[in-house]
């Protein structure tokens, strides 16, 4: 009697999993465009709205920025000595100020408030979604009350977009402002030159590219792991091994990155 094929080995089961896998991704961008239209109305941020929202930007924003600041502060203080005292050591001090802003300023930075904000809020809180009764709706987000959406989960998504971006600029003016004094020193003498080569790097053309990269980062934050919860309440109960939208978060940080990378470099 001849065996039967391991399940992934199925034809039909692939292509239920493309399906599914399909499904999953067209529910996560229409709830970021529902998500989007909601956060952008006028209408949601009634009295109630508005100090919900300013509570969710207080407990993501506020309590964490002295802490993440000093952090980063720290991190960017050694990665600017490295790369000052290699840049020299091979006569490239030139080159050392433009790499640390590249490397620094225009990457690294982004990416690691994005991936605090994740880790901190945007996979923490979605855990008590989990928990909400959500009533029964006909409609485009099914059993999702446009209400509800409205008055829970738009503050929420609002604040961890508000904390990526704020992060990631206040790390940013900082690692420039450090980058100056290691380089200068505390004296005005080198400011000329210095506004002159962070001038040439960020150019129309990269300024806009690092401003987009930075939002992406933020609406995927916002928006990736909370539709995933709510995909997985539709869903038959499954023991997860990792946070329901983790690794697809992780994903679209990914090519994020790397769609900036070549536009930018290619």
């Amino acid at each position: 009697m001849p065996a039967s094929a391991p399940p992934h080995f199925i034809p039909d089961a692939w292509g239920r999993a493309l399906l599914r896998g399909a499904v999953s991704w067209w529910h996560m961008i229409h709830f970021a465009a529902v998500v989007l239209v909601m956060a952008l109305s006028p209408s949601t941020y009634n009295r109630a709205n508005r100090a919900t929202t300013s509570q969710h930007i207080y407990a993501s924003t506020w309590q964490v920025l002295p802490w993440f600041t000093a952090l980063a502060a720290l991190l960017s203080l050694v990665l600017i000595r490295i790369v000052v005292v290699t840049a020299y050591n091979y006569g490239l001090s030139q080159y050392a100020l433009q790499m640390v802003v590249r490397v620094l300023v225009l990457e690294l930075i982004p990416l690691s408030a994005a991936l605090f904000v994740a880790l901190r809020a945007g996979l923490t809180f979605n855990a008590a979604i989990a928990g909400l009764p959500l009533p029964a709706q006909a409609g485009p987000l099914p059993r999702l009350s446009m209400e509800r959406l409205r008055r829970e989960l738009v503050p929420k998504v609002f604040a961890s977009a508000f904390s990526v971006l704020t992060l990631a600029m206040i790390s940013s003016v900082i690692a420039l402002v450090l980058a100056y004094l290691i380089v200068h020193g505390f004296s005005l003498w080198g400011l000329p030159g210095y506004t002159r080569t962070v001038g040439h790097v960020f150019d129309l053309t990269v300024t806009l590219g690092f401003l987009l990269k930075t939002f992406f980062f933020s609406l995927a934050v916002a928006v990736v792991p909370v539709a995933a919860n709510l995909e997985a309440e539709q869903q038959p109960a499954t023991d997860y091994t990792v946070q329901p939208g983790a690794v697809r978060l992780f994903l679209v940080l990914l090519l994020i990155e790397a769609a900036s990378l070549a536009v930018k470099y290619i």
